[in-house]
């Protein structure tokens, strides 16, 4: 049996801590690391049919049309937004820096997903495979290019995963294609044609606007705290918080006028008093 000094012991056992310690950040560091339930789900998803009616929009007439030949003179912008700054010597703003990251491919894989929402009613979730396919793009170009068009402003990008039903305890799930939705690239509206900008919204639409939202919280303010709790939340939490509100409807003063009645007019009054002179006279 080999013995050793208490300073060779000391040495070897520090440097058995060291090496543990350097595993253990290597594998914190691994991008490989699966999921705590055992499958590889992305960072930020979400369970696929949970929210994707409030995800998604139908575009209007003409909407999605108009977002591509966005992104085609986008696309000839960041060009010569690029060469001006070239030739001036200057650095690129933010907006401009966007707007010059645009490419051929950011442009034709948009195109693709305008083309989906147009044909689905704006429910657009194809996979990288699905996109490359149909845009004869490399995978690592099409994910590169979802990344350009997301940072810029025109589409929203959602992960998902879903379950898988297998054997054994406990839920699996995997990932599976994001959700997007394309949208107008308000950063760099002020960088393209002015006919390309959305016409501003007249100040008698905004005041129409203004004047219903007071109304809408002029009427909750004087709902009940039961009718409150089932205009505001559905479902079972809404029902909860309705039984709740009908158990403080119970307590507090109730929330209608005639706690706080306003004095009637005069001319009411006067109008009162001689209908009421009226009848005595005919009996």
């Amino acid at each position: 049996m080999t013995a050793f000094t208490f300073g060779e012991a000391t040495m070897r056992a520090l440097a058995q801590a060291a090496d543990g310690r350097e595993r253990g950040r290597s594998s914190r560091r691994s991008p490989s690391r699966p999921h705590r339930t055992g499958a590889p789900v992305r960072r930020d998803s979400i369970e696929a049919g949970t929210f994707e009616d409030m995800f998604f929009a139908t575009p209007a007439k003409g909407e999605c049309d108009r977002l591509i030949r966005m992104a085609r003179t986008a696309l000839d912008a960041g060009r010569r937004v690029r060469r001006e700054a070239r030739g001036q010597g200057r650095m690129l703003t933010g907006p401009e820096r966007l707007l010059a990251s645009l490419t051929a491919g950011a442009v034709r894989v948009y195109e693709e997903l305008c083309t989906l929402a147009r044909l689905n009613g704006g429910k657009v979730y194809p996979s990288y495979d699905r996109l490359a396919s149909a845009t004869a793009l490399g995978r690592a170009t099409v994910a590169r290019a979802l990344h350009i068009l997301e940072e810029a402003g025109f589409l929203v990008r959602q992960r998902r995963f879903r379950r898988v039903e297998g054997e054994g305890p406990g839920p699996r799930w995997e990932q599976t294609s994001n959700a997007y939705r394309p949208t107008v690239p308000k950063r760099l509206l002020s960088l393209l044609p002015r006919w390309l900008r959305p016409a501003p919204v007249p100040e008698d639409a905004l005041q129409h606007i203004a004047d219903q939202a007071e109304e809408q919280e002029r009427m909750k303010a004087q709902l009940s705290c039961r009718e409150l709790a089932q205009l505001t939340t559905g479902g079972a939490l809404g029902r909860v918080l309705a039984r709740l509100g009908a158990t403080l409807d119970a307590v507090l003063p109730s929330r209608e006028s005639h706690d706080d009645p306003e004095l009637l007019s005069d001319v009411y009054i006067c109008r009162h008093k001689a209908s009421t002179s009226t009848v005595e006279t005919l009996r």
